[in-house]
């Protein structure tokens, strides 16, 4: 439940401008989980979440980011909990996830930076990455592969 709902964060920080743990909270609510303050405090802690400017004089929630940190563990592990298969058309990588968590992968997908993949779409179950070539689709592949611990 807690990869579940970290992944929710993960994806909803990407989707709105939340500004504090209480639009963090409501928005967890009508997604179906039950959170209390110290629950949404932790997850942010834990998923290094940070605030940066949103324009307007407001700020909001993001993922930070390192210069030169590869993959942070928190997003492979969203990936990992989330993955449930792939396969490619040419140049379009399809990722099969359990539901409910396509967006939470794409999010996850998303910060770990793959320089061959162009952009994603995430629906619930279902995620489809564009990507530069089909040679550059097989690549992704193996790389994701390595990632979920599923070798060759």
């Amino acid at each position: 439940m807690k990869t579940k709902r970290q992944g929710k964060i993960l994806e909803l920080i990407v989707k709105y401008e939340i500004e504090t743990q209480e639009e963090l909270s409501d928005l967890l609510e009508k997604e179906g989980f039950l959170v209390t303050q110290a629950t949404v405090s932790r997850d942010i802690r834990e998923l290094g979440l940070t605030k940066a400017p949103s324009g307007g004089g407001r700020q909001k929630y993001t993922a930070r980011t390192f210069p030169g940190e590869n993959q942070s563990e928190k997003y492979t592990r969203v990936f990992c909990d989330c993955f449930v298969s792939m396969d490619m058309a040419q140049n379009i990588l399809v990722i099969k996830t359990v539901p409910g968590m396509a967006m939470a992968a794409a999010a996850a997908l998303d910060a770990m930076e793959i320089a061959e993949v162009v952009g994603c779409i995430a629906g619930d179950d279902t995620i489809m990455c564009a990507v530069r070539s089909a040679g550059d689709t097989i690549l992704v592949m193996e790389h994701l592969k390595k990632v979920v611990g599923k070798e060759g």
